[in-house]
């Protein structure tokens, strides 16, 4: 059986250096080239959405990948794809990177220049890695094959808007309707879901920030399960150490996290630090909450356009949510998709603080009633991104909402 072979090479040059080398070797079969990181992941949960024998054999990753750095791409694909063979392809083949791409899951080195015994070598033995671990899986191992979950991250235009409450009960939605769901609190100084849930606990987001390979066992004595079901990552008790959750921490941990729930929720809070901007550039869906107000919208404006300068989203890949709304405020949906250049979530969250107040005093968010037009409008905006399991059957529209009255759909207004 032939070995499949991923190049994954940004520079034209060395694309077509290694896909020439790569063709002669022997029960080779180069596939089409991808040409950054985005393009290999999307290509990888493809084919893996298929079946686990559709992935190729053998990634090989040129240093100069981009946007997301060499050595982290590596950790990815091993953490999302284990049964696939990395091989870095670099111009540093010091013992030191190659214990670091070791330790970031990479199977093989191969050093600049390339030469054809050597990356012969490589890839056949890489390729025989790849054969036994599927092997293993077909045999019924314990290990995680699919996709990858959804990431989704709720940020705030600025500190007040409701993104904390939203990210829980994003969350809570996606558990009830039977989808596994793990609600990570990434606002490292001045998290308060722990506060929200009634949750006292010991470990948090700090403890994994330091650890090289996350397995499902460290990452298990991390997370807190709350009676809901949710899996809980919180925020440290003392703010001062979110400092040690760096850029590269947090991609690991929200890789990890990936490979292991349905749905994965961040709430990054209103300051942006560098966990919280890796979270909102590795997110399937990034949301921004504001409220219908001057100072919130031009926040919501002022973070997006910092979003864009520093590379980590579009605004036009990023999803306002608008909260506290009301038809009679002056600044209206509309107006904020057209200030920010974002997209405007359908559903607006109506403001109806009265709901929430006995609920958020007593730190029991959770038992928000059903009949409460907040909850209402979060669950079905839930819907909305398609975080919820739809039960089979069910209408397209309004399929899982907490009641039926509630939510605000810009989309249907306009449609009427």
């Amino acid at each position: 059986m032939p070995t499949r072979i991923l190049p994954a090479v940004g520079d034209a040059d060395a694309v077509r250096s290694i896909t020439t080398l790569l063709s002669q070797l022997p029960d080779a079969e180069p596939v089409a080239p991808v040409v950054d990181s985005t393009q290999l992941i999307d290509t990888l949960a493809r084919l893996a959405a298929e079946s686990v024998d559709e992935l190729p054999e053998v990634v090989v990753v040129h240093e100069r990948i981009g946007p997301v750095p060499a050595l982290e791409l590596i950790r990815e694909v091993a953490l999302r794809f284990p049964a696939v063979g990395v091989i870095l392809v670099t111009s540093d083949a010091s013992p030191g990177l190659f214990q670091a791409a070791m330790d970031y899951g990479a199977r093989g080195l191969v050093a600049l220049p390339l030469s054809y015994e050597e990356l012969a070598s490589r890839v056949q033995a890489v390729a025989q890695w790849s054969v036994g671990v599927r092997r293993h899986l077909g045999a019924g191992g314990d290990v995680f094959t699919g996709v990858g979950g959804t990431v989704v991250t709720v940020s705030g235009a600025k500190g007040g808007t409701g993104a904390t409450l939203t990210a829980i009960q994003l969350a809570l939605a996606a558990q009830a309707s039977g989808r596994s769901t793990a609600l990570v609190d990434m606002d490292l100084q001045t998290g308060d879901i722990a506060s929200y849930l009634d949750v006292q606990f010991r470990r948090s987001v700090v403890d994994l920030a330091a650890i090289n390979d996350i397995s499902p066992r460290v990452l298990a004595d991390a997370v807190f399960r709350h009676d809901t079901g949710l899996a809980l990552l919180l925020a440290p008790a003392e703010g001062e150490r979110g400092e040690d959750v760096t850029d590269r921490a947090a991609r690991q941990i929200v890789s990890a996290l990936r490979s292991r729930y349905e749905v994965v929720v961040i709430d990054c809070g209103a300051q942006l630090g560098g966990a919280g901007a890796a979270a909102v550039e590795m997110a399937d869906r990034a949301l921004l909450v504001t409220t219908p107000d001057v100072v919130a919208v031009r926040g919501a404006k002022r973070a997006v356009r910092m979003w864009d300068r520093l590379q980590i989203r579009k605004a036009e890949e990023t999803t306002v949510v608008v909260n506290r709304h009301s038809r009679s405020t002056e600044i209206q949906p509309p107006l904020i998709q057209r200030i920010t250049g974002t997209a405007v979530a359908a559903t607006a969250i109506p403001a109806n603080f009265k709901e929430l107040q006995s609920v958020v005093d007593a730190g029991r968010i959770h038992e928000l009633e059903n009949k409460s037009s907040v909850k209402q409008a979060l669950w079905g905006l839930a819907d909305e991104l398609e975080l919820v399991k739809v039960p089979e059957g069910a209408q397209k529209a309004g399929r899982f909402r907490a009641g039926d009255r509630g939510s605000v759909s810009f989309r249907r207004r306009r449609e009427g």
